[in-house]
């Protein structure tokens, strides 16, 4: 018995990641509203980045390094976040083949997709607000007028 429990113990430890990764099943736990505020979240977090980045560049001394280097992380973690919440959630999930405005709204996310990975290759603040500006004109041909009051409800 202790052996069965050691062994599930050893396969919680190095399997969480998968455990507690969405799978892709059609839960109905996450809302498409909550994803559009993360990402803008994302973009603020690159932008604070970003400037922080071109402020300690310009520092030598070793904790100014320690810093600008977790910033640069900080900065293409949060670029990633974006290109996984477009590509495995709205691509993949919830944007059908046949709906109204797909092309349109392929069009944009694939646009997203880049812009994140220009955010992740530079430290040029122009594609953080072309990023929010893709994320809101996603968000107008994307979501109806229910879903726009949904997402008028979250805080700013």
């Amino acid at each position: 018995m202790q052996y069965f429990f050691a062994q599930l113990i050893i396969i919680l430890i190095f399997f969480q990641n998968l455990i507690l990764a969405h799978c892709q099943v059609p839960c109905g736990i996450y809302n498409d509203a909550s994803r559009i505020i993360e990402i803008k979240e994302d973009f603020e977090t690159i932008r604070k980045a970003m400037i922080q980045i071109n402020s300690l560049s310009k520092l030598a001394d070793p904790q100014s390094n320690n810093q600008l280097n977790r910033w640069i992380v900080s900065k293409d973690h949060h670029a990633e976040n974006i290109q996984k919440i477009v590509s495995e959630y709205f691509l993949t999930q919830r944007i059908k083949e046949g709906n109204i405005e797909y092309i349109e709204k392929v069009t944009l996310l694939q646009k997203l997709l880049v812009n994140a990975m220009k955010c992740k290759q530079t430290i040029n603040l122009d594609y953080v607000e072309t990023g929010l500006v893709l994320v809101e004109s996603f968000s107008k041909i994307y979501f109806d007028e229910d879903g726009h009051n949904h997402l008028n409800t979250f805080p700013r």
